[in-house]
């Protein structure tokens, strides 16, 4: 390496490191994450063909074909949307805390403690339940492959299931607690074999399908079959969560913002590149099963094999080419969990320096020999694994996961973007900047994430019971309400001690727990107000 690229490199991670000590924070993690690393985290755990595998049972009863392909190109239209107005803040501000250190800089004195804590919880909600609902679409495509090994024989109960899911959520933690060069270097080779699955899937399906399983361009690209009651409007639209869920959790590359080199130029890339081009191959991926799918589609939901996509390709590929594709798209999703345990991860050390979370004082800790925050790797996974014992509630209930991690990062998402504009503050663009059109890109982005967070709160059919019910609002508003009693608590709530993101620079660690609950007036001079602060790279 040449005299001038060293000399570059220095100043790249010199720029960083005084940038994020302008937003209160020393230098903890290793800058080992490349642009290209960046990007690769967000896409990895978007995932796309196992992600709309995973969630191909909301699309196909929802309008069939024609949801699959429009409702997908209309939804990632919007989330670009979103992913764009995230950009901005975290071009301004890459640090691993993102939404809710953006939340409190950006609003109202009066507000910004209760919307940091809101975010924070919300964030830290979703992003556990986007780790139990990605590990377990791996455990159900596991079992898919069983099934389709035994001649569709076997079916799998839930707690067989369950065993899977655990086994995947404990590995992934085991993995995750690895050193910050190994775990940069792992995105690399999801973000290959993802794009080589999906242009693999988009080549071979359409040559592999049989005759009778064809569509016609009128059947594959206008067929609306209503196979849950809705009315066809909200049918379509409910079917808007396959891939608001795909392309969703890309606030992972803002959780590894100290980790990553020249991270203020990199994380809003990332974040934009992972939406749009998974906006496109995921389109295409779509388009290619519309048309080699057939026609029964009551079929396909009611398959022994207890998964769509496995279905499909079963039906094109037969039983031992579907078992090789399928064994590549298991381990893509296998992928997908291990980067969302290390965002998820990340996201929880954040929130935990500041203080907010119970046992914030044993989850802030580095591990000394990987210099990773192994502690928190291993809170995010136990408490996914508690997640999925929703499994034993029935389908509906485990199902709920899909809608939590969508719902809960779209508050999350929410409120940081709408406060830039409503909060009382000086904000100052980073590098990556949209410049007139941030304004409308944050309005269309906001009422966007407010009316799917109240779409994904209905049940799949009109007509339900009990067991059917959508637990969305039960977990999500269960976990808030304590989150909000744990804030406004007597003498000991977060309202008495929490002030916001606290500065780390020149303070010991043993420290903290006084710094946490020390007078607001004592803490108002460890915060920076810092998206006022000019950003240079």
């Amino acid at each position: 390496m040449s005299a001038s690229v060293k000399g570059k490199q220095a100043d790249v991670a010199k720029a960083d490191e005084e940038l994020l000590a302008a937003l209160g924070y020393k230098q903890e993690f290793k800058r080992a994450f490349s642009g290209v690393e960046t990007f690769g985290i967000a896409f990895s755990i978007i995932g796309l063909l196992p992600s709309i595998a995973s969630v191909l049972f909301y699309s196909i009863p929802n309008g069939g074909p024609a949801a699959m392909v429009w409702g997908w190109a209309v939804a990632s239209i919007f989330i670009l949307f979103v992913g764009m107005s995230m950009a901005e803040l975290a071009s301004a501000a890459p640090t691993s805390g993102g939404l809710y250190f953006w939340a409190h800089s950006l609003s109202s004195p009066r507000w910004r403690n209760l919307l940091a804590w809101i975010v924070g919880y919300t964030n830290t909600i979703g992003s556990i339940s986007a780790i139990a609902s990605i590990d377990w679409g791996c455990a159900v495509q596991i079992m898919a492959a069983a099934s389709i090994g035994s001649n569709e024989t076997f079916t799998p109960t839930n707690a067989q299931t369950y065993g899977v899911y655990a086994a995947v959520v404990l590995s992934h933690a085991v993995i995750c607690c690895l050193g910050t060069e190994v775990l940069a270097r792992l995105q690399s080779v999801y973000v290959g074999l993802n794009v080589l699955l999906c242009l693999a899937v988009i080549v071979a399906l359409p040559a592999a399908t049989p005759s009778e399983f064809k569509n016609s361009a009128g059947y594959a690209l206008g067929n609306f079959t209503n196979l849950d009651g809705w009315p066809n409007g909200f049918a379509f639209i409910l079917s808007f969560l396959a891939p608001l869920w795909t392309i969703c959790s890309f606030d992972s590359s803002v959780h590894i913002s100290e980790e990553a080199s020249n991270a203020a130029v990199a994380v809003p890339w990332a974040i934009v590149y992972a939406i749009g081009i998974a906006g496109i191959l995921g389109w295409a991926i779509n388009v290619a099963l519309a048309f080699c799918m057939g026609t029964g589609l009551q079929d396909i939901m009611d398959s022994p094999i207890g998964q769509p996509m496995a279905q499909i390709f079963f039906n094109s590929f037969g039983q031992k080419g579907t078992l090789a594709v399928w064994a590549i798209v298991v381990i893509v999703q296998y992928m997908m969990g291990s980067s969302m345990v290390l965002a998820a991860s990340r996201q929880t050390f954040a929130f935990s320096r500041d203080g907010a979370l119970p046992f914030s004082s044993w989850l802030y800790r580095m591990n000394s020999f990987t210099k990773t925050p192994v502690n928190t790797v291993w809170f995010v996974c136990i408490l996914a694994a508690f997640l999925g014992l929703l499994a034993f509630a029935g389908a509906s209930a485990i199902n709920a996961i899909f809608s939590l991690s969508v719902t809960a990062l779209y508050v999350a998402y929410a409120i940081p973007i709408a406060a830039r504009f409503l909060g009382q503050n000086a904000f100052q663009p980073g590098p990556f900047s949209l410049g007139w059109f941030s304004a409308p890109c944050a309005f269309l982005a906001v009422a966007w994430m407010i009316f799917m967070g109240v779409v994904f709160l209905f049940p799949s059919t009109p007509q339900t019971n009990v067991e059917d019910m959508n637990y969305t609002v039960v977990v999500e508003g269960g976990i808030m309400f304590l989150s909000l009693v744990y804030y406004y608590f007597p003498k000991y709530g977060g309202r008495h001690w929490f002030t916001g993101p606290i500065s780390t620079i020149g303070k010991a660690q043993e420290s903290r727990g006084e710094s946490e609950r020390s007078s607001s007036e004592t803490n108002e001079k460890d915060h920076v107000d810092v998206l006022q602060v000019p950003v240079e790279v």
